[in-house]
């Protein structure tokens, strides 16, 4: 496979696994209040070492056709679960961003002004940017699992 797509599926499977552990956060987090100073509605911390999804395990099974060892298999989870921690931070800041924006301008953004509009939509697009960073980083370092 194509150097370009193993990345692509990486990024793609890394994304997946967030999902799973967002799923996993939703149901600790209907057991468990969060609404302290700094809530920002994720729960107190990032769901990690969770079994693959089926999607997260046909998606993993594409990108190491050939199968993992033992110690690469480790290496692969240690590498999953830092993502999915750094994921929720960049979750965490992201919220955090907008709830401090929202909190400063209001919630309705058809009522911001031209530079209010402008200073969300950069705040939010340099979140954004940075998580696509990241996550690309993450998959580079996945794909060379096994390598």
């Amino acid at each position: 496979m194509e150097d370009s797509r193993r990345q692509e599926l990486a990024e793609i499977f890394l994304q997946e696994e967030v999902y799973a552990a967002r799923e996993q956060q939703a149901v600790r987090g209907a057991l468990v209040s969060d609404d302290g100073p700094g809530a920002c509605g994720l729960g107190e911390t990032a769901e990690t070492g969770l079994e693959l999804s089926p999607r997260g395990r046909e998606l993993f099974d594409t990108l190491f056709e050939g199968g993992l060892g033992a110690d690469e298999t480790s290496q692969a989870r240690e590498l999953i679960d830092a993502w999915v921690t750094k994921q929720d931070a960049l979750d965490r800041k992201r919220n955090h961003f907008l709830k401090d924006f929202r909190h400063k301008h209001g919630f309705d953004r058809g009522a911001y002004d031209a530079d209010q509009a402008a200073a969300y939509r950069v705040g939010l697009d340099a979140v954004n940017a940075e998580v696509d960073l990241v996550r690309g980083e993450f998959a580079r370092r996945l794909v060379g699992v096994g390598a």
